[in-house]
């Protein structure tokens, strides 16, 4: 159960920075919820997402997946955490010492590497390997201007796929 978890947390975060490349920017998490059957991320945009933005949103999560990413947690000073391009949530009080997650290629600590880097105190997977494979299953609006993005990992994927063809 908490691997599937820690596989559905790592995911989020892998979401979060596809969106705002894909998307843009703008793009900032409203909120999420993570359990051993899906992740559930909240953020800010405007429009629902095309068909086409969502598949590249899957190939981006599962291009990092399969590149097999290194996940590194550490723990530093508020500011230097925000000056390396860690993202915080905003309305979130944090303390003086902080935990960064970062999701880089092959262990490297060069910033040109990281694909991922968040303020975090949940829990992980080491690699982005151990995910396996990640689905976007549903998207709609919650609020105005707030996307919701439902998405299943690992044997979710699978097990979703399955549901689906006894449906068709």
């Amino acid at each position: 159960k908490r691997n599937l978890i820690c596989n559905n947390h790592s995911s989020t975060h892998l979401l979060h920075e596809s969106l705002r490349q894909i998307l843009g920017k703008h793009v900032t998490q409203k909120g999420s919820l993570v359990n051993e059957e899906k992740l559930r991320f909240d953020f800010s945009h405007n429009d629902p997402i095309n068909l086409e933005n969502i598949n590249k949103l899957e190939n981006k999560v599962n291009s990092i997946i399969q590149n097999k990413y290194s996940v590194k947690t550490e723990i530093v000073d508020h500011k230097s955490a925000i000056n390396s391009g860690a993202i915080a949530l905003f309305g979130e009080k944090y303390g003086d010492e902080v935990r960064v997650v970062s999701m880089s290629k092959k262990n490297k600590d060069d910033y040109n590497n990281i694909f991922s880097i968040e303020l975090c105190g949940g829990t992980h997977v080491s690699n982005t390997e151990n995910i396996k494979d990640f689905k976007i299953i549903n998207q709609s609006s919650v609020a105005s201007g707030i996307r919701r993005i439902e998405a299943v990992t690992n044997i979710g994927v699978q097990l979703y796929e399955e549901r689906e063809k006894k449906i068709i």
